[in-house]
């Protein structure tokens, strides 16, 4: 991509909280489970992945708020304005970094590779891309 300037920058919606990407990682997929769709208000969230040492919030980590839920993932989120920036897995190695992609400020050279937890997709949507399409995780 012409003009890409390292690092990718994004924040949420309000601005209070920023943060910085130095690489992302290939897998970027649109998830459709029940959970990500009621916490993005939306028909799937769309995330993208960076290693641990990639990633780092540049301003406002003090407004970081967590919710856990029952099964143990984790979504973190604005304090200030509810934008939801992260996504950890209940069996979380800590070494990747799962951010949403609409907080993104700046272009990136990837796109979504999958749709994942399409079993869970809302009766409304229908996915109409190439993507491949897996009932749970990619595995």
């Amino acid at each position: 991509m012409k003009n890409q300037t390292l690092p990718f920058k994004g924040q949420c919606l309000c601005g209070q909280i920023t943060y910085e990407v130095d690489q992302i990682e290939p897998d970027m997929g649109h998830c459709h489970c029940s959970m990500c769709r009621k916490f993005h208000g939306a028909a799937f969230a769309t995330f993208g992945e960076a290693k641990a040492e990639n990633f780092r919030f540049t301003k406002g980590a003090d407004k970081l708020k967590v919710y856990e839920a029952e099964n143990g993932t984790k979504r973190t989120f604005c304090e200030n304005c509810g934008s939801s920036l992260l996504f950890e897995a209940s069996d979380s190695t800590g070494k990747l970094v799962e951010f949403t992609l609409g907080t993104l400020e700046s272009p990136i050279p990837l796109k979504p590779d999958a749709h994942i937890f399409t079993k869970f997709k809302a009766q409304w949507y229908e996915i109409t891309d190439d993507l491949p399409q897996f009932d749970e995780g990619r595995e």
